[in-house]
């Protein structure tokens, strides 16, 4: 890989040290890379490091683990990384070695991965806290507990093995929570990519296509740009787009039906998330529009919530009141509207939560409720915002014309210090925009 800019290495530094600082001197942090994944035989899956790994050295080889050792004098970041192997390269490509893990990543020290028996349970030994995510990864569960049990069983002579478990999540996702200018800055470029991407695939739908030559259009304007899907592209056209994480996209489209699109590009390691629902011949019929109408209003009602100090279950609340009035209005529920809000009733056709967060993960890490009670929004945070309309296809309650259409309105939301910016705002979203872009 090629070596890391220096603002870039100061940047990763620095979560080390907020890492560190976080856990104390006497804890040790521990990170394996994600393993390799056999796809069939003996081919695998594109590699795609750990998220937390990532976050804290740039580092994108497997076969690695990061060991944090607050307070050590020989250098407290340290990696455990594959040899140089020219061998091994003519295959593989490049590897760093551990001189490079040093000079191109700014790590402390490196070891040869597989000296890592030798060498981590010395690195336990004296440490009370071990902060790891136990559970995650079952293979190195038990590499970590032997080792523990190495120092363990050297107590009789003084060894001083760690006390204590924890959860490493407890400190790390709350850091990744919060996005630095840096992290914004590449949130955008995958989101601005994003957009070009969806307005290439609402410029070449044609009724007759398949949902897979759509994606296709979508993705390779991904590639264009040295991005590639965030997670697997949804492309479900007619009463596809009712099934929240269709991903076959096999079928054809054809006039007269919606196509959702459900696709982000993965840029630097960070994702976008989009959502647009956009008729296949290029104009929404009069059920379709209402639909969409009141899709669009709910997410305005959501981003009207978006801004420092407000709970984060606020932008959910106020989506699902106006979904609701709006499902009223219609004829599509009766009754009530706050009596449907509290029995439910309204989550046959709104069947998911309003957002979640975003980052390094699509689905990104941190708590949304704090001691019983939705966490409030501050600056830094980086989350979706996707009301939708699910209506099943055999649903006999409600008029024939409103069956069968699902719709998702999804954009990328920064908090800011009085407000909010919507990464993916460039994108056009009401039914008006949609039908000029299709048009032009």
């Amino acid at each position: 890989m090629p070596a890391l800019a220096s603002g870039e290495r100061k940047a990763l530094a620095r979560r080390r040290r907020q890492l560190m600082q976080a856990a104390g001197d006497g804890a040790i942090l521990i990170l394996p890379a994600a393993p390799v994944r056999v796809r069939s035989h003996d081919t695998h899956y594109p590699y795609r490091q750990d998220s937390d790994v990532l976050y804290l050295t740039g580092c994108e080889e497997p076969d690695a683990v990061l060991v944090l050792v607050p307070g050590r004098k020989h250098g407290e970041a340290i990696l455990f990384c594959r040899e140089r192997d020219p061998e091994r390269e003519g295959w593989d490509g490049p590897r760093l070695g551990t001189q490079g893990a040093i000079d191109v990543l700014g790590l402390d020290d490196a070891y040869p991965i597989d000296d890592i028996d030798d060498i981590l349970p010395g690195l336990l030994e004296g440490r009370r806290q071990v902060h790891y995510h136990l559970g995650r990864d079952a293979e190195f569960d038990l590499k970590l507990i032997g080792w523990i049990n190495r120092v363990r069983a050297q107590a009789r002579h003084g060894a001083q093995p760690p006390q204590e478990f924890l959860e490493l999540g407890h400190l790390l996702d709350e850091m990744r929570l919060f996005k630095t200018a840096d992290e914004i800055r590449h949130l955008q470029r995958a989101a601005d990519i994003s957009v070009e991407a969806h307005r290439a695939a609402m410029r070449a739908v044609r009724p007759g296509m398949h949902e897979y030559a759509l994606q296709a259009e979508l993705e390779y304007v991904f590639r264009r740009h040295g991005a590639q899907p965030a997670y697997a592209s949804i492309v479900g056209g007619g009463v596809n787009a009712c099934v929240l994480h269709y991903i076959e996209n096999d079928a054809p489209l054809r006039a007269g039906e919606l196509v959702l699109i459900d696709a982000g590009a993965e840029y630097r390691g960070y994702a976008a998330d989009i959502t647009r629902s956009f008729p296949v011949d290029g104009h929404f019929n009069k059920a379709q529009r209402a639909l969409h109408d009141l899709v669009c209003a709910a997410q305005a009602a959501a981003l009207a919530q978006a801004r420092p100090g407000l709970p984060y279950e606020a932008g959910h609340d106020a989506a699902v009141a106006t979904l609701v009035d709006g499902l009223l209005s219609l004829g599509i529920l009766r009754g009530d509207a706050q009596a449907l809000i509290a029995g439910g009733a309204h989550k046959r056709y709104t069947r998911h939560k309003t957002g979640h967060w975003l980052g390094l993960d699509v689905h990104d890490v941190g708590e949304y409720r704090i001691d019983g009670a939705s966490r409030l929004l501050e600056p830094g945070m980086v989350f979706t915002l996707e009301p939708g309309l699910y209506i099943p296809a055999d649903d006999a309650s409600v008029a024939s014309k409103w069956r069968g259409i699902g719709i998702r309105i999804e954009d990328d939301v920064l908090i800011t210090r009085d407000g909010h910016r919507v990464l993916t705002g460039a994108l056009e979203r009401s039914a008006d925009e949609v039908e000029g872009l299709m048009a032009g």
